[in-house]
């Protein structure tokens, strides 16, 4: 699967340690965040990221800032964007399971390392259950389409 991954300053670390973690899952990860310590906008990376999931150029997106709050935020501001925070792995199921979530945001400031893998993982291994959950699915994304 390829994987879109993007970050701010405050998530250096966690992205290079679940860049490496995806990799060794053999997923095909794009770096679209920033590489520098300075202080920088989340907005910008949580929309870049959203946009390759959109067009799909990447299958699925990661995102990861201090709370992972404000880079979702950003990406769910793109039609077809469902990106979901998750601290904790049985809000990651439920998040694909019941919402078909195609983009994974959490915060380095709010989770470890191993806990962002086990994240990660639960959210990666698990599949959209359909169903009645398509048609809320639906639902939030039609949404979207609606005229003020």
């Amino acid at each position: 699967m390829k994987i879109g991954i993007g970050n701010d300053h405050s998530a250096l670390e966690l992205k290079a340690e679940i860049t490496d973690f995806l990799k060794e899952k053999g997923h095909e990860v794009v770096d679209y965040g920033t590489d520098s310590p300075e202080s920088c906008d989340y907005p910008v990376y949580g929309e870049i990221v959203a946009r390759a999931v959109a067009s799909g150029e990447a299958d699925q997106g990661i995102l990861i800032c201090g709370t992972g709050l404000g880079i979702s935020l950003a990406a769910n501001k793109v039609k077809g964007i469902r990106a979901a925070v998750c601290s904790e792995p049985f809000t990651a199921k439920m998040a694909r399971a019941h919402n078909n979530c195609n983009i994974l945001a959490f915060g380095a400031r709010v989770v470890g390392a191993e806990l962002a893998k086990m994240i990660v993982e639960t959210w990666l291994n698990t599949e959209f259950e359909g169903g009645r959950h398509q048609r809320r699915v639906d639902m939030i994304m039609a949404v979207e389409d609606r005229k003020e």
